[in-house]
């Protein structure tokens, strides 16, 4: 079995998979200190608790957006689950697409996996939008090729801001407002919809604009943990992927072999 880690900013995902296929998934908070002893011994509780053991990982692939931690999940593969973690990017594991930008060097290990398992699965131009710490745009056409994208505040982000500079908000949880109303009639409506629905006219319009500028037709694709909590309130997307940076760490595994 192959276990996939993919470190974000704010989570590293930790997928067991299985002939492709995804058999369990586990997610903690991203931590650079946090060292391999620390990983293992989480992580052979919750192996247990689905019915695995560390022997059956036969392979481990690392795909990471935060350098600080790199060191110690590769400790973690080699120490105790006794292979060598393929890393995301580098050496066999080359991205293999074109990346027709102006500074190649700064694409993210997400963003690129993203993009291996969008154009594996979606044939066609694509627009592939991310959930996370950060909301991502990227353009990918019907060749494979990168040809570039946009970075935004994740809605988190954005609530944290807001929340921190403005002393008399109070911290609210992101959900989808209970109307459809944009005209709040308390402090926290008024914030709800501003968050949510403002999120909403970013993405709608940001993806127009795009589409424009392409001008092919294009399949949208959402990924990212927060993606459902859009999908009942607007049609921008074709298709939602949960697992699309597993998928794409589990495709460059099988290149790199």
């Amino acid at each position: 079995m192959l276990l996939a880690i993919d470190a974000g900013n704010t989570n590293v995902v930790f997928a067991l998979l299985e002939g492709g296929e995804v058999r369990a998934r586990w997610r903690i908070a991203t931590d650079p200190r946090r060292t391999a002893d620390e990983y293992a011994v989480w992580l052979s509780q919750l192996l247990n608790l689905e019915g695995y053991d560390r022997a059956d990982v036969t392979g481990v692939i690392v795909g990471t957006v935060v350098p600080r931690a790199l060191h110690n999940l590769q400790v973690l593969a080699s120490k105790y689950f006794k292979t060598e973690a393929v890393i995301a990017g580098q050496g066999k594991a080359e991205w293999g697409f074109p990346l027709d930008v102006e500074e190649p060097q700064g694409l993210g290990a997400d963003r690129a996996l993203n993009m291996i398992a969008g154009h594996a699965r979606h044939p066609g131009d694509l627009i592939i939008i991310d959930f996370g710490t950060a909301t991502t745009f990227e353009v990918v056409d019907y060749r494979g090729a990168y040809k570039g994208g946009i970075i935004a505040p994740g809605i988190n982000l954005s609530l944290d801001a807001l929340v921190t500079a403005a002393a008399k908000l109070p911290r609210i949880a992101i959900t989808a407002p209970a109307t459809t109303s944009v005209v709040g009639r308390n402090t926290v409506d008024q914030m709800h919809i501003g968050i949510y629905w403002g999120y909403i006219a970013m993405i709608e319009g940001l993806v127009a604009r795009m589409k424009a500028e392409i001008g092919r037709p294009v399949k949208v694709v959402a990924t990212g943990g927060l993606a459902v909590l859009f999908e009942k309130q607007t049609d921008v997307f074709d298709v939602i992927e949960p697992d699309l940076t597993i998928q794409g760490l589990a495709m460059l595994w099988e290149r790199s072999r």
